[in-house]
């Protein structure tokens, strides 16, 4: 039953935050859907340990926030304390979904010693009622992408509320996990665990997480990350 509750309780914040984003999307989110038409400038390095890619949108750009409270800066200093020796950098693009994703990958990929990408998109191509087929493709491309390149990958999952319809939900929530089985990838299953819902843990739109909200966020990518470095 609690776990009913719980699910129900995620599903309903989903719903808000699409109601939220269709009626008041901010004009920064906007602008960073569009298309990319600059030239984009690869993220200086600044040691020569292995890098992590930090691979998404708003959530992982940190919208809303200053700099070093991203989630990307929040893993470094937690990679930093724990002892592990790679450098994080943030690939993130406000309002970006998986096409977008598809469209800059390989730029991302051309950079040198990169050994794990977090690839955390899709929760715009929902927004968006983008069809989960043409979402999980472009996905499927990018790991495939990512792989080819001997870069492991962590994917973070999204939920999706049943106000979508029952088939769409299905295949959204499921088009995740079955991406990790395919490619046999790390998976976070909800990105968002423990701040969802919580007006205390994010910002007033009800959409991206607060200051405090990402610190847990970080903590749900940590927990899918350190068994692979670990092994390595």
């Amino acid at each position: 039953m609690q776990a009913i509750i719980r699910f129900t309780a995620l599903f309903c914040f989903i719903f808000l935050a699409i109601f939220a984003a269709s009626c008041e999307l901010s004009v920064a989110e906007k602008k960073s859907a569009k298309k990319i038409d600059r030239p984009l400038i690869k993220p200086e390095s600044v040691s020569d340990n292995p890098k992590i890619i930090a691979f998404g949108d708003s959530l992982t750009a940190g919208f809303g926030l200053t700099e070093k409270e991203s989630y990307p800066y929040l893993l470094q200093k937690r990679l930093d304390r724990e002892g592990f020796n790679y450098e994080v950098q943030n690939a993130g693009v406000s309002g970006d979904t998986s096409l977008g994703g598809l469209e800059r990958i390989d730029w991302v990929l051309e950079q040198e010693n990169v050994q794990i990408l977090i690839l955390e998109l899709g929760a715009n191509d929902l927004l968006r009622g983008v069809p989960v087929e043409r979402m999980k493709k472009n996905l499927d491309k990018i790991i495939t992408k990512v792989k080819a390149k001997n870069v492991e990958v962590l994917l973070c999952g999204m939920l999706a509320p049943p106000t979508m319809g029952k088939e769409y939900q299905r295949a959204f929530v499921t088009a995740f996990p079955d991406l990790a089985t395919k490619h046999n990838v790390e998976f976070v299953p909800f990105l968002l665990e423990n701040v969802a819902l919580n007006p205390k843990l994010n910002q007033p739109d009800g959409i991206h997480p607060n200051v405090e909200g990402t610190k847990i966020m970080t903590s749900n990518i940590y927990k899918g990350l350190k068994p692979m470095l670990e092994k390595k």
